[in-house]
């Protein structure tokens, strides 16, 4: 895991932006690079928005932003609609390969299968969807998160393949290859959203809401041991890692969200053991 960062920005609207963080904007810590998160502390009942996102606020004044994969050097966040308060970002390189001569069927799904597609699509948008208000998780969660298996990693945050020249959709997760049945334990307390076993393309699909917009999702799982609205704990167990939905071997695919952004878990755990 990187080292966290502590970053001072403000910016008010008519006023020298050269002013104390006490005067409109906060202090956030965490990974000022795409991928990354950020916490800061606010007045209780300060209004923020970033990236078109109302951003929830804990009762004692602290948040959460999340940053894309393809976030700007520079980004604002607004607070009570006087404040714009400028966040600058470290640049991050990606991994990219091509692949050439891959047969077509298996880049795009065959037409038969599109409907089945959309619809598995939007179970796992409305389990996104679900906003647990539960403070003590998310506080958990800024504690540091535990890896939810451990072995080789096989696959990383921002990573994208050309396939015939065409891009394929960028990896949004962290890829750990162990044997099929291998358990995979919470990384983090939170509630259960989405408890799938067969979807298209991730297979065997958990979704577990962290709190305040911040979900993990693990993929290809080969079983599942939760079901939707249940409370687990760091460490409680939630599945076996699989080959299930379009998976080339076993492994487990841990990805996270910030609302609409997708953030990098390994930014979130130690590094591996």
């Amino acid at each position: 895991m990187r080292p966290k960062l502590t970053f001072i920005f403000c910016l008010v609207f008519g006023v020298n932006p050269f002013v104390s963080a006490s005067e409109g904007c906060p202090v956030l810590e965490g990974n000022f690079q795409p991928g990354g998160l950020l916490w800061g502390k606010t007045e209780p009942n300060a209004r923020l928005e970033f990236n078109d996102v109302q951003v929830p606020v804990l009762e004692d004044g602290t948040f959460l932003l999340g940053l894309g994969r393809d976030a700007p050097n520079k980004l604002e966040l607004r607070v009570n609609e006087t404040s714009l308060c400028p966040i600058e970002l470290q640049t991050r390189q990606y991994r990219i390969s091509r692949v050439e001569g891959v047969p077509q069927r298996t880049v795009t799904p065959p037409e038969e299968q599109l409907v089945r597609i959309r619809e598995e699509r939007r179970r796992v948008r409305s389990a996104k969807a679900k906003r647990v208000k539960r403070e003590e998780f998310l506080f958990a969660v800024k504690s540091g998160l535990a890896w939810p298996v451990t072995g080789r990693i096989s696959g990383v945050y921002g990573s994208q393949r050309f396939y015939n020249g065409k891009p394929g959709n960028p990896h949004y997760g962290v890829d750990v290859a162990r044997p099929t049945g291998t358990p995979v334990l919470s990384p983090g307390p939170g509630v259960i959203t989405l408890a799938e076993p067969d979807l298209f393309y991730s297979g065997g699909t958990v979704i577990l809401d962290h709190g305040f917009g911040l979900s993990s999702s693990f993929l290809h799982m080969s079983r599942i041991d939760v079901q939707v609205g249940e409370e687990v704990r760091t460490g409680d167990p939630i599945g076996a890692i699989g080959a299930t939905g379009r998976a080339t071997g076993p492994h487990l695919d841990w990805r996270m969200s910030w609302f609409n952004q997708r953030v990098d878990p390994q930014l979130l755990v130690p590094a591996m053991p």
